[in-house]
């Protein structure tokens, strides 16, 4: 839904009028109400709401040539900036809210877990004075165990929310629940009104992530319930956030709830600004291209009452800034367009810029800085050739030579290791996309362990799947092409065959249970690197063989959907990490030729 600035001033002229002084507009939901618009629209409490979501423990800065931008420690410095000039506002108040994906699998990240707790995320965090941290499907990227000691590196004041988790079948987050440390909701004071906060998080987490023996129950009837809670508890203000994955989510679920006031969003990494207005932001983020929407977005309640939904593009860049006006009985009817939007996290070489917080700039950005330093500086090998990791074109929609290179890395090392654990020898290798997470074309040249690790960061294990059948293999392919064309992480990068694909036939459907509700019919055909054929347009081949998948824990267990059926699978105890590292420097003896990996890909998928 756009912003509805002009739909406001044809409506309510005379009010905008009144307001222009101030900059505010009413909100559309006051259109139809029976009682003056001016009485209903006069602000008893200014409540400005700083937000984030999806840091994704990008805590030193904005990445190569933005170095003047985002990291933590200027996130930090921009929260106190703007929670002095709220404060300042009269009837003014301000709380800070986060919406989940505060951390995930990298070279950033992989330092917080050999320092251990405190997590150089939970230190930074914990010093920005956040009212409410949602949760997120990154969260459990490592397991219950992981976030639970992300969340010890936290003062035990600060709350955790998710209306729909249920926690208490892992001991290690049971026991946090219980201490009151993950709860559904909370409510917290702000010059004197009480503002309630709902979590949200996304339905498909075991899908997407390793959250272990955690559940996730219905989001609307989880949501709902917490609001009629603390309506009932005579809670006025109410604000939820989530990682559902996308602002349209958000958007969608609105006019499913009653008594919600704001939605802050997480999960897509939307970025939402007016730049006409003078919103200033990172350079490369003007392109039109790049900007999903006005801030904030709007949606529409059961009642069909207004809610503005905010989001950031996350990793630390923007501080979102919602200012919202309520009357005396708690209601919204105003937001303050001109302060409403995204504050870029900038150095002092831009006027809007700030000084980096001296706590955390000594305590996370710089022991973080030599720890990288040092990975950067070992160098492991050369690449004749441009690596495509990048995710769209790239490795969650195409076959590319990075995706290659991991897949080949996969079936090698498996090769070398299954007599040792007693397993057959894999015939294929299946990685998923979403296991490739450096989303970057890695330049000809040195390529250092740095590189590397940022290409497969998860502490995923290489198995072997025996004996899978021609039509679970069919079945398993089905799903790699299932979302396309939307970039996706089951889209699959693969070795030891080849296969073709139809677009425009059916998408396999997989139910939440993992049961496949529609077969697909976009995989057409399957060939072994040997010639072998499995399927041949569209049917599997009377008499084709099993076949041994080489593979990552995470795709074996049923992420991304991936249909393996809870077949059993063999550990071989060591990482895609050091997989693809070995395969690099020991197989291909250091040098990544143009021949073997050829950009584009050599033809081992091919979209018809």
């Amino acid at each position: 839904m756009t912003l509805v600035k002009v739909r406001e001033r044809l409506a309510l002229a005379a009010a905008v009028l009144l307001l222009a002084a101030t900059a505010v507009a009413v909100l559309p939901g006051d259109q139809g109400a029976a009682e003056p618009v001016a009485a209903k629209s006069k602000v008893s409490f200014w409540l400005t709401i700083g937000h984030n979501n999806d840091g994704e423990s990008q805590l030193i800065d904005a990445g190569t040539g933005l170095e003047d931008y985002g990291g933590v420690a200027r996130f930090a410095s921009l929260i106190k900036r703007a929670e002095d000039e709220a404060l300042a506002r009269r009837n003014g108040g301000f709380i800070l809210l986060n919406a989940g994906d505060n951390f995930l699998a990298g070279a950033e990240f992989n330092a917080s877990l050999e320092k251990g707790v405190p997590f150089y995320d939970s230190i930074a965090l914990n010093r920005m004075g956040f009212a409410a941290m949602g949760i997120g499907n990154h969260e459990f990227d490592f397991g219950p165990k992981v976030f639970a000691k992300f969340i010890k590196g936290f003062d035990p004041d600060v709350p955790f929310v998710s209306a729909n988790l249920n926690v208490k079948n892992e001991p290690s987050l049971a026991r946090l629940a219980r201490q009151g440390r993950i709860v559904k909701r909370v409510v917290v004071r702000e010059q004197g009104h009480e503002i309630g906060i709902v979590g949200i998080t996304t339905p498909d987490l075991p899908f997407i992530s390793s959250p272990g023996d955690v559940t996730v129950n219905p989001v609307r009837k989880s949501v709902q319930k917490q609001i009629d809670k603390l309506t009932a508890q005579g809670v006025q203000i109410i604000i939820t956030v989530s990682q559902l994955q996308s602002i349209e989510e958000d958007i969608a679920l609105g006019p499913k709830l009653t008594g919600v006031d704001i939605m802050i969003s997480g999960g897509g990494n939307e970025l939402l600004a007016d730049p006409d207005d003078g919103d200033l932001l990172i350079p490369g983020d003007e392109d039109p291209a790049n900007i999903y929407g006005s801030y904030p977005q709007w949606t529409t309640d059961a009642d069909g009452r207004e809610v503005p939904v905010v989001t950031t593009s996350g990793d630390y860049r923007y501080l979102g800034q919602l200012v919202a006006g309520f009357n005396d009985r708690g209601r919204l009817v105003k937001v303050n367009d001109a302060d409403s939007k995204p504050l870029r996290v900038s150095s002092l070489v831009n006027p809007d810029g700030v000084k980096a917080a001296s706590f955390i700039q000594k305590n996370v950005v710089v022991p973080l800085q030599a720890a990288l330093a040092e990975m950067s500086a070992n160098i492991v090998a050369t690449s004749e050739v441009d690596l495509e990791g990048r995710r769209d074109p790239g490795v969650r929609t195409q076959e590319t030579n990075e995706g290659n290179l991991i897949a080949d890395a996969l079936l090698w090392k498996a090769t070398e290791l299954a007599g040792d654990f007693g397993a057959p020898t894999p015939d294929i290798a299946i990685q998923n996309g979403g296991g490739i997470r450096n989303n970057s074309l890695i330049p000809a040249g040195d390529i250092s362990e740095l590189e590397v690790f940022n290409m497969v960061p998860f502490a995923n294990f290489v198995v072997i799947v025996p004996n899978v059948s021609p039509q679970t293999l069919k079945e398993l392919l089905e799903n790699a092409v299932s979302a396309l064309p939307t970039a996706d992480g089951r889209f699959a990068q693969i070795a030891g065959f080849e296969f073709t694909y139809d677009i425009n036939g059916t998408a396999q459907v997989i139910d939440e249970n993992g049961n496949i509700t529609t077969p697909g019919t976009r995989i057409l055909d399957v060939t072994l690197d040997d010639s072998t054929q499995i399927i041949v347009n569209g049917v599997v081949e009377p008499g084709a063989p099993n076949v041994n998948i080489a593979t990552i824990d995470f795709s074996a267990r049923g992420g991304d959907q991936y249909p393996f059926g809870g077949a059993p699978f063999i550990s071989l105890l060591t990482t895609y990490f050091d997989a693809t590292l070995d395969y690099i420097v020991d197989e291909l003896g250091a040098l990544i030729t143009a021949a073997d990996y050829p950009e584009g890909g050599e033809g081992r998928i091919t979209e018809t």
